[in-house]
């Protein structure tokens, strides 16, 4: 079975900004399956605009700003 967009929800979504770009906390269920946790970085160009960027890893800056995200998304999945 292809994936189908239709069938993807997002249940729960924050991001933490800086000046060259978010960190994204998602929750998603496909299908109405189980409740997942989704971390996405987008950045900026140099001309301004946003791309998805793979999040490979984290700051300490970054790791405490989205601890609190993640801990919101946690109590999101019950």
């Amino acid at each position: 079975m292809p994936y189908d967009a239709n069938l993807d929800q997002n249940l729960f979504s924050k991001s933490w900004e800086k000046e060259d770009g978010k960190l994204t906390v998602s929750i998603y269920s496909y299908n109405n399956g189980p409740k997942k946790l989704q971390i996405t970085r987008t950045n900026k160009t140099s001309e301004g605009e946003t791309r998805f960027v793979k999040l490979g890893r984290l700051s300490k800056e970054e790791t405490q700003a989205i601890l609190p995200l993640i801990n919101e998304a946690l109590k999101q999945m019950d």
